[in-house]
Parts: structure tokens; C-alpha cells; sequence
């Protein structure tokens, strides 16, 4: 009797540690599709992604390459944005007082002293537009983009430039169209500290900043110039008998020559000389303006439809990757009810199975 008693109770307790195992097995079970419900991945960690992970492994990598190319494109087209939109109000400065000049033919004193008081306004308008910025970035400054590359344009009537050219073109009377107009042009060209407008690093030839313009990475192993500066001409070149190379610079040397000028100096023999130099001059500053913004308009360009392509791949990679890291969430919720309901049963049947007890195996009475 003892050993058909205690024969029944060894298999119910084997029964009862069968129970509790297969019970840990579907609570477990039950833990990772509840987590992944509430993630939609298949596991936290490239083990848990199974037969997919080497499918991740491979691609991830490159996916996250395209994201920072891709990054890296719409700060740069952002950036030529804000560029272009400035460029386009230098270029109408430039085109309206390129047409201003034009009335001063007629020898009007009063015009002479209005389109000067504009001049000097439009010159700190200019040099604040010099001064763009894209977040907190100069759209100017080149490789120097986090600071200003006219280190005070609110002040610039006050500058070496400024009273230097004032200077040379109150001497017109004297020194004469030819000699007024060299030396604006040679104070604009200038990169010695109190004379130059621009800060030290914009101070410096051109041929030093064109060599510096930043580059943004768009694949791999390709990269491309963006930007336009502040003192320097970028892609093309300013051509004419009276440029300092440098379109912003004759654009101001324009602006301090005409803001330079009173209407006691309209009969003065070098008058109209000087105002011929300067419209000229202008005449130069609006076709590179328009040159320049058209490189940097192609780039901008060719840039987005790199970005596009970009998206494209990018696309195409997820659309792989995503089966292997990504689970089918109307199956996951499936399946978690049907796991759910197998491990009520197996709690059921481990209750049914503890009420059992030795005593049910003893006669009664």
C-alpha cells in the first residue's frame, strides 16, 4: 500500500514540475511578444533578431551613412537658401544705383546729395547683408562661418574704409577723376587692419579663401564646395578696367564713392569721370553677382537631386532591413492572445494539479 502511495505521489510531483516548466516557457514567451508589441522590433539586441540579424549587421551600417549624407545635404542646401536670398538683395542694390547714376548727369546738386544719402544707408544695409546667417552659421564666412566677416557693420560710415574713400573723393576737385578712382580702388582692395571693412580671416587673398570653401560629404569618397564669401569672389571672376576683383568689394567701394559725394563737387572737372568709373564698376559687381549665384544655384541643384537619390536608396534599404528588425504587429497581438490563453490553462491545470494530496489516496473510514 505504502509503495503504490508513494509511486503516485513521486509522478504527481514530476507532473507538478512539468506543469511550472512549461508554464515559465509561456510566460516567457508571453514577455517577448509583449515587448515587442510595445517596441515593433523583433529583439533589443542583434541576437534577438535571430536569422535576421545578419541581414541588419549588413545594412544598418549603410543606412546610417545615407542619413548623415542626407544631413549633411539639407544643412548645405539650407545654407545656399539663405545665401541666394541675400544675393539677391546685394544684386538690387547694386542695379539700382547702377541707375541712380544715370541722373546724375544732369548736374542736379539736390540729386547729387539725395542718391549719396541713399549710398551710405545702402552701404550698411550691404555690409549687414555680408553678415547673413543660416541658424548660426555665416553664409559668408566661408571656412570661418562662425563668426561675423564684417566684424561691425553697423559702424561701417565710421571705418578706416569708409573715411579713407570719403577722403580720396573730397580730394576730386584736385587730384582728378583717374587719381580719386585709384585710390577708392586701392582702399577697397586693401587687406591691411583699419583699412579693410572684413574681419582678419576675410582680410586675407583671395586665392587663400577660395581654397578653404567648406566642402559637405555626400557619399562616399564625393564631396562638394558650397557657399560664396564675404570679400572674395567664389567661382567667377570680376572682369572691367576698375575692380578689385571682388564684387562685394566694389559694391561698397561703389556705395562709399557715391555716399562720398556732394553736390558742391558737381562742377568740378573730375565729376563726371568719377561717377563714369563707378557706374562701370557697378556694371561689373551685377554681371559676377549673377554669375556667382548661378554656380552656386546649379550646385544647389545638383545637391537636391543627390539628396533625392539618396532617399531613394535609403528606401530600398529599409524596405529590406525592416523584415529582419521590424515585427508584423497585427501578428504579434495575435499571437499574444492565444499565449495569454495558454498560460491561463497552464496556471489552471498547475492549481488543479497542487490540490491533489496524499490524502485523496487514503481510504475514508
Amino acid at each position: 500500500m505504502s509503495g503504490a502511495i508513494g509511486g503516485t505521489a513521486y509522478a504527481g510531483y514530476g507532473t507538478m514540475s512539468t506543469l511550472i516548466a512549461n508554464a515559465q516557457t509561456v510566460r516567457q514567451t508571453l514577455d517577448q511578444l509583449t515587448t515587442q508589441a510595445s517596441t515593433g522590433l523583433v529583439g533589443q539586441t542583434y541576437a534577438g533578431l535571430g536569422a535576421g540579424a545578419s541581414v541588419s549587421l549588413d545594412l544598418r551600417p549603410q543606412l546610417a551613412s545615407l542619413s548623415t549624407w542626407q544631413a549633411n545635404i539639407n544643412a548645405a542646401t539650407g545654407v545656399m537658401g539663405v545665401t541666394q536670398t541675400a544675393m539677391t538683395q546685394l544684386q538690387s542694390i547694386a542695379s539700382s544705383f547702377r541707375a541712380q547714376l544715370d541722373t546724375l548727369n544732369g548736374l542736379n546738386p539736390s540729386t547729387v546729395d539725395s542718391v549719396a544719402a541713399s549710398a551710405r544707408q545702402a552701404l550698411v544695409q550691404v555690409a549687414g547683408l555680408l553678415d547673413t546667417t543660416d541658424g548660426s552659421t555665416y553664409v559668408f564666412g566661408g571656412a570661418d562661418s562662425t563668426n561675423p566677416p564684417v566684424p561691425n557693420p553697423d559702424a561701417i560710415l565710421g571705418s578706416g574704409f569708409y573715411t579713407q574713400i570719403n577722403t580720396a573723393v573730397g580730394g576730386l576737385g584736385g587730384a582728378g577723376a583717374a587719381a580719386t578712382a585709384a585710390a577708392t580702388l586701392a582702399t577697397a582692395s586693401s587687406n591691411a587692419a583699419g583699412t579693410s571693412p572684413f574681419s582678419a580671416y576675410m582680410s586675407q587673398p583671395a586665392a587663400t579663401l577660395q581654397a578653404q570653401i567648406p566642402l559637405v560629404q555626400t557619399g562616399a569618397g564625393q564631396t562638394q564646395a558650397i557657399g560664396l564669401l564675404a570679400s572674395a569672389n567664389t567661382y567667377v571672376a570680376s572682369t572691367g578696367t576698375s575692380t578689385t576683383g571682388s564684387y562685394a568689394r566694389d559694391l561698397m567701394r561703389a556705395l562709399a564713392t557715391i555716399g562720398s559725394l556732394s553736390s558742391s563737387q558737381v562742377n568740378a572737372a573730375g565729376f563726371q569721370g568719377l561717377v563714369s568709373d563707378t557706374y562701370t564698376s557697378l556694371g561689373g559687381v551685377v554681371t559676377a553677382m549673377a554669375q556667382d549665384a548661378g554656380v552656386l544655384g546649379n550646385q544647389q541643384t545638383a545637391l537636391t537631386a543627390i539628396g533625392t537619390q539618396l532617399q531613394d536608396q535609403t528606401t530600398a534599404l529599409t524596405a529590406q532591413v525592416s523584415p529582419a528588425e521590424n515585427v508584423d504587429m497585427a501578428k504579434v497581438l495575435s499571437d499574444m492572445s492565444l499565449v495569454q490563453t495558454q498560460l491561463q490553462s497552464s496556471y489552471q491545470l498547475i492549481s488543479g494539479q497542487s490540490a491533489l494530496s496524499l490524502v485523496k489516496f487514503l481510504p475514508i473510514g
